[in-house]
This record gives structure tokens, C-alpha cells and sequence, in this order.
């Protein structure tokens, strides 16, 4: 079904996955792009966060880190599973892990700096660039839980980011990919050079890679 030497519009990408024999669980529906910057070099780390216009289908479980008061109170009403600050900590430092996104206020990173040994690893760490250290709680749980996606370039130079389930229809998935591709073109480092977006694929958890061809972004 798939040509190995081609690269497929996206439209056509998407559909094309779609038409895959399924496997036996809601499979996600990732993209993963090699791109041509130095991991290595500071200057040219390549991460972000993008809202997907049509959420990721995913359950996301938060944990937010906040003294009692006003960022706590707007963390719970958002819908935030776990909200708290000294004992959330000492939670983290026991080896409890079971949440998918953390975010902190900046008032309480003194301390959740500290778990970064138990939380980087993990992915899991609050970070300011990825808008999960903030004082409006209330606002990055609501994106969280709508389908926000982060990305961040791994050593080899590439990027691999979820954009749904096999169950999303053709044009909810395409619009996800347009926006995780229009966010990874803008988070280009100003000191890359040369071909930036080498390559892009898109795929569903048990299924071949499509590549997508570039060519209406890299414009």
C-alpha cells in the first residue's frame, strides 16, 4: 500500500493511514521529523508547545504545584487531579509518578526544583519554555487538558510528536498535523543552516511510516 519511495501531500498521508488493517487498541497517530540542527549546540534546540485543534484523544491525568490560595483554587476549578505543594513534593520524592503533566507556579519552584532528579528523566519537570511553570494555573490546566502537545528534539536530531488516535476522522487528523508542522517550521533556531526539515513522516502505533512531502511548508 505504501510506497517507500514517495512522499504523499499530507492530505493523502493521512488517508492513506487511515486505511491500514487496525490493531487490536486505539492506536495513536504520531508525525516524526528529522531535522538538520546540531542537538548538540545549545543554540540550536529545537522544542515548543501547540494546542491541537482537535485534542490529542488522550486522557491527561495534571498535577499542579502551588501553595493554598488563588493559583490552588483555579488549578482544582480547571480540573486538575492533583493539586498541592509540600505534600505533593514529598509525594514526587517517594517515587510516586502518576500523572502525564506537571506544572508549578514560579512561587513554588524553589522547592519542585528539587525533585529533578525524580521528574527530568521522566519528562515530567516544569519548565517555563513549555508554559507549565506559571502563575495562571487555572489556564494551563484547560490547555493541557484540551489536547496541548509539547516537542523537543531528542540527540539524533529528531522530533517525534502525537497528533491523535486512528479513531479521529481524515480532516481532524490532517488539521492536528497542520498545526504540529506550522509549530515545528516557526521553532526554527536562527542559527540552524541549510535544510531544515529534512524529512516527515507520519504513521499510526503498529503501522509502516508515510513520508509527507514538505514542499507547501518549507515555502
Amino acid at each position: 500500500m505504501v510506497d517507500g519511495n514517495k512522499l504523499y501531500p499530507l492530505k493523502s498521508a493521512v488517508e492513506l493511514v487511515g486505511k491500514f488493517p487496525k490493531a487490536k487498541f486505539t492506536e495513536t497517530v504520531d508525525l516524526a521529523f528529522k531535522l538538520g540542527v546540531d542537538p548538540k549546540q545549545s543554540d540550536q534546540m529545537v522544542r515548543g508547545t501547540v494546542p491541537l485543534p482537535h485534542g490529542s484523544g488522550k486522557t491527561v491525568r495534571v498535577l499542579v504545584f502551588a501553595k493554598s490560595g488563588p493559583g490552588a483554587d483555579a488549578a482544582k476549578s480547571a480540573g486538575a487531579e492533583y493539586v498541592g505543594f509540600e505534600d505533593m513534593i514529598k509525594k514526587c520524592q517517594e517515587g510516586w509518578t502518576e500523572f502525564d503533566v506537571a506544572i508549578a507556579t514560579p512561587e513554588a519552584m524553589t522547592e519542585v526544583r528539587k525533585l529533578g532528579k525524580v521528574l527530568g528523566p521522566r519528562g515530567l519537570m516544569p519548565n517555563p519554555k513549555t508554559g507549565t511553570v506559571t502563575d495562571d494555573t487555572g489556564r494551563a490546566v484547560k490547555e493541557v487538558k484540551a489536547g496541548r502537545v509539547e516537542f523537543k528534539i531528542d540527540k539524533a536530531g529528531n522530533v517525534h510528536v502525537p497528533i491523535g488516535k486512528v479513531t479521529f476522522n481524515p480532516l481532524q487528523i490532517e488539521e492536528n498535523a497542520r498545526s504540529v508542522i506550522d509549530a515545528v517550521v516557526k521553532a526554527r533556531p536562527h542559527s540552524a543552516k541549510g535544510t531544515y526539515l529534512n524529512s516527515c513522516t507520519i504513521s499510526a502505533t503498529m503501522s509502516p511510516g508515510v513520508g509527507v512531502d514538505l514542499k507547501e511548508f518549507s515555502a
